[in-house]
């Protein structure tokens, strides 16, 4: 039997376990809507922006904008990627010169906009400024076993952050498939490696940040790390590992040990979810700490790794229900007013910090953080119990 046709058939059983589980009251229940949330998602922001007025090259409106494209991807609308395009376009010359310096993991998660985009398009110019972001990678600093620092920066020197993996480990993965550069997937195995060996903690779960100097006023003077477990930190993680697993060949060294490194984190997620309301908390292991909150983006960030890890069996096929019951949670955020879709209780962008700064962060509305990880969750789930 073909491998596609097998993971067609087991996304199928997941499908009925859900439904059954959600049947049984598992899963929370909610009205049936015919409402298509990512397309009103999308069209909602594209009414709110332009091209031009969107914002400038930054990880927040490319994570966004890589959500836009799956939906593109499922819909075949020509102007959602027209759209995207146009906002690529503002960075990236006819020659594929892109204006950017690439001294910061942050600057280059948008990077993964020019791969779609030559494979969209075949252009040249996409390749070349996607080239740029690979080669910057071979002079770019790196701890003593090979984990790229945050940032090129003094404030940033020798760290290692969660959200950092996805930053550049998709762009990497998909460089790697686009252009037929093997170096480019073994690079990425190795980060998510060093990554998870400095900061997975017995719990399964991630601390922020690891700091190989031991100089950053955060961090623990015996063993560099950070002192709280930030739950987008972890969603990035997540997300980063998931999709390695799917693009990276199956015979790719290191490849194996990602499997087990899902699974303690899967059981982490499974341990802290919120079971009021499926979603997960800002500081995610202190779920009864004073003023905690559950968070959007982590929330559904983390129901797309589960569910995702699920149905293509790199986890137990219980974790679908889990994600489900996730799913559900963050739908409990998206409304309609006017014909515009909102989205609620995002974290804003957050720097490594104790606790007391990360349960005081800003709680958005429609922050990108959130728009791009329910749109990527939304079209991993749609359909399984949900819209």
């Amino acid at each position: 039997m073909r491998r596609s046709t097998i993971r067609a058939l087991r996304h199928s059983v997941l499908l009925l376990l859900a439904a059954a589980l959600a049947a049984a009251g598992a899963v929370p229940a909610r009205a049936a809507t015919t409402t298509d949330w990512s397309v009103a998602m999308v069209k909602s922001t594209m009414q709110r922006f332009t091209p031009a007025t969107i914002g400038g090259w930054s990880y927040p409106v490319g994570l966004y904008l890589y959500g836009q494209y799956e939906v593109h991807q499922r819909t075949h609308d020509p102007s959602y990627l027209a759209y995207l395009k146009a906002w690529v376009d503002r960075f990236v010359t006819p020659n594929g010169t892109i204006n950017q310096s690439f001294d910061s993991l942050d600057s280059m998660l948008a990077g993964r906009l020019l791969i779609i985009l030559h494979h969209e398009t075949g252009q040249s110019r996409y390749a070349i400024a996607a080239a740029t972001i690979r080669d910057r990678l071979t002079t770019y600093p790196r701890t003593s076993d090979g984990g790229f620092w945050h940032a090129d920066t003094s404030s940033r020197a020798h760290q290692l952050w969660d959200d950092g993996l996805y930053m550049v480990v998709p762009f990497l993965d998909e460089y790697g498939k686009e252009f037929g550069d093997p170096s480019a997937q073994a690079e990425a195995v190795k980060q998510i490696t060093v990554y998870t060996s400095h900061l997975q903690q017995p719990d399964g779960l991630l601390q922020h940040a690891w700091d190989e100097s031991k100089k950053a006023s955060w961090a623990d003077p015996a063993t560099g790390l950070s002192p709280e477990q930030w739950c987008r930190a972890n969603g990035w993680y997540g997300m980063a590992l998931v999709t390695t697993l799917d693009d990276v060949p199956a015979t790719q060294p290191g490849r194996a040990a990602l499997l087990g490194d899902l699974a303690t984190f899967a059981a982490g997620l499974q341990k802290y979810q919120d079971p009021a309301t499926g979603r997960w908390f800002q500081v995610i292991d202190k779920p009864t700490g004073a003023g905690n909150w559950t968070e959007t983006s982590c929330s559904a960030m983390n129901a797309y790794t589960l569910s995702r890890g699920a149905q293509q069996g790199y986890i137990d096929a219980h974790y679908s229900a889990v994600a489900l019951k996730a799913y559900h949670g963050v739908l409990a955020r998206i409304s309609l007013s006017k014909g515009l879709t909102n989205l609620t209780t995002i974290s804003i962008g957050t720097n490594v910090g104790d606790y007391a700064y990360y349960i005081g962060r800003t709680q958005a509305t429609n922050d990108f953080h959130g728009l791009g990880s329910f749109l990527i969750m939304n079209e991993q789930l749609r359909g399984m119990g949900g819209t």
